[in-house]
């Protein structure tokens, strides 16, 4: 069998793009489908997450995704040969309805293979959390932000454009059968292994109107969408389904005017980095230290329901993790030291019922009456009952930043 098309039949490079192409895509849809309805089911009980159903859906996300981005790079391969290469003619070009409609499905299957794939692997690089992409080269795209409005958008995109490629698939399938059953023409013969050339009708439709059609689909389907309120932006401010009071505002000798309070947990190997919204901060600090060494003394006050964690927040939040419900504030409290490496504050973090010593390195810049203070800690999540004791799907150490200005109080 020859590797390049003719123009009564197609190469065996033709045959194997479209073949591996089908096979792709039936590996890859139900893989999104029953992994996407196994998260709601379990997001939708209302109860704690279970961790088994949470790993299964994570898995057949990460194959979804894994084969998503094999067929978008297949799609552009097997565009980049179809273009120099003779096209062999339709069979019914002589039926101008007919001609018309196949030539708008190829249009809209070749369209769908690159920008389904593409939205999912730019809503993926755009969020954070739940299942990586299995290959080396990481979890980001260039130009991409992890910003969650852009993740809802092309995650949106991603869902609507799915349904396209399934109807032009289902057109496609359709239209190969009626050829092979009803026409018994050799359309659907010449796609198989071997040589099967057919001699093409004279008249053949033009591929004008065909395109102007697939863009006209297209832009339906998303214009129906956003009049429908689809792309409208999500609030994604104070975190996931789980609200708390807001916290009241403190009074102390320094008063922060900003600042923000990260958390950075492994899950599958990949970081994912929330914040929380909703903090208090009481600091007293003197320069001149006591004879022990010590500055002053801070106590935080952290809303848990404010927390967001790209698209694992309402999971942190259940009753497995932080349990927002049972424990809606978590709290630091400590004094303050200077040391020959630096400043420290060492005191008790209490998440959730327990309480555990810790000490957090810090640095620290006076000039006048502001000041700016930025560290961190390393703790073990299992140390406050988060998360079990298994590290298979999620690590045990998360990382706790924070970075604040304040301003000292007028007496």
């Amino acid at each position: 069998m020859p590797l390049s098309n003719s123009s009564t039949t197609y190469g065996s490079v033709t045959k194997t793009f479209h073949w591996l192409t089908a096979l792709l895509i039936l590996a890859m849809f139900p893989l999104g489908l029953i992994a996407s309805d196994l998260a709601h089911e379990v997001r939708g009980t209302g109860a704690s997450p279970d961790n088994s159903a949470l790993q299964l859906a994570a898995t057949l996300f990460s194959m979804h995704k894994t084969i998503g981005v094999a067929l978008f790079f297949v799609a552009l391969a097997r565009i980049a040969w179809a273009i120099g290469q003779p096209k062999p003619a339709l069979l019914n070009g002589d039926k101008p309805a007919e001609a018309w409609l196949a030539e708008t499905v190829h249009w809209l299957l070749y369209g769908s293979l690159v920008a389904v794939p593409l939205s999912g692997w730019v809503h993926h690089a755009a969020t954070s959390g739940f299942a990586p992409i299995w290959w080396p080269l990481g979890q980001s795209l260039p130009f991409v932000p992890r910003d969650e409005a852009l993740a809802d958008i092309t995650g949106t995109l991603h869902y609507l454009l799915q349904w396209v490629l399934l109807g032009a698939i289902a057109l496609h399938v359709t239209g190969a059968l009626k050829h092979h059953l009803v026409d018994g023409d050799a359309t659907l013969r010449r796609m198989l292994p071997g040589q099967n050339p057919a001699l093409p009708t004279e008249r053949q439709p033009g591929h004008v109107l065909p395109l102007v059609t697939a863009l006209a689909l297209w832009g339906a389907v998303l214009g129906g969408a956003a009049s429908l309120g689809w792309f409208a932006p999500q609030d994604h401010a104070g975190g996931g389904a789980t609200q708390g009071t807001a916290l009241e505002t403190v009074e102390s000798e320094w008063q922060v005017q900003d600042g923000s309070l990260q958390i950075t947990v492994v899950q599958m190997d990949s970081e994912v980095t929330g914040s929380f919204a909703d903090w208090t901060a009481s600091i007293d600090y003197s320069e001149t230290p006591d004879s022990n060494g010590r500055h002053g003394s801070v106590d935080v006050t952290i809303s848990i329901p404010s927390l967001t964690l790209g698209s694992v927040t309402s999971e942190a939040l259940g009753a497995d993790y932080f349990n927002a419900d049972a424990f809606p504030t978590a709290d630091f409290t400590a004094d303050l030291f200077s040391t020959d490496e630096g400043h420290v504050a060492r005191g008790t973090l209490r998440i959730r019922d327990e309480s555990v010593p810790v000490e957090m390195p810090f640095t620290l810049d006076i000039e006048g009456d502001s000041a700016t203070a930025r560290g961190g800690l390393g703790v073990d999540r299992r140390a406050f009952g988060i998360g079990g004791e298994s590290t298979g799907s999620l690590a045990a150490s998360v990382d706790i930043r924070f970075d604040l200005t304040a301003r000292r109080a007028t007496p």
